[in-house]
């Protein structure tokens, strides 16, 4: 009988520390539809910097909040400006992945950022689509 009882208790204990090891934290951040959902707030924080000197924006151009009482809703969709940026990282994400995708062999299997924010933008929230073109004077 005493067998049968630590046998089960040991069961119980194993699987117990087991579902404890296993069960995963639940996603850090909301509403990422295109980042990865498990990113690490370094690897976020390092996107969102590259955004903000690429367009020369600040957060509150994307995110809705209150730059001056530092509250924000990150994940609200309100704001098209973060629309829009989701398509064009799924179109730079696109663009890289066929036209620069890692050499075959290679250790690194991380694709080149041939194209960027920066890309376009050139720190502009909107992206010039001519080029300027000086005044020639004869």
């Amino acid at each position: 009988m005493k067998k049968t009882f630590y046998i089960i208790l040991s069961l119980i204990t194993l699987i117990t520390i087991t579902a404890a090891f296993t069960i995963a934290d639940p996603p850090k951040f909301k509403n990422l539809k295109v980042l990865p959902k498990n990113i690490s707030e370094k690897a976020l924080d390092s996107i969102m910097d590259h955004y903000s000197a690429s367009l020369g924006v600040k957060c509150g151009f994307c995110h809705v909040g209150n730059e001056e009482k530092d509250t924000w809703d990150m994940a609200s969709d309100a704001k098209g400006e973060k629309l829009i940026t989701r398509k064009m990282m799924i179109m730079t994400n696109g663009i890289n992945a066929r036209y620069f995708p890692p050499e075959k062999g290679s250790k690194n299997q991380q694709s080149i950022q041939a194209v960027t924010c920066y890309t376009c933008h050139k720190g502009e929230p909107i992206p010039a689509s001519a080029p300027l073109i000086p005044d020639v004077k004869e």
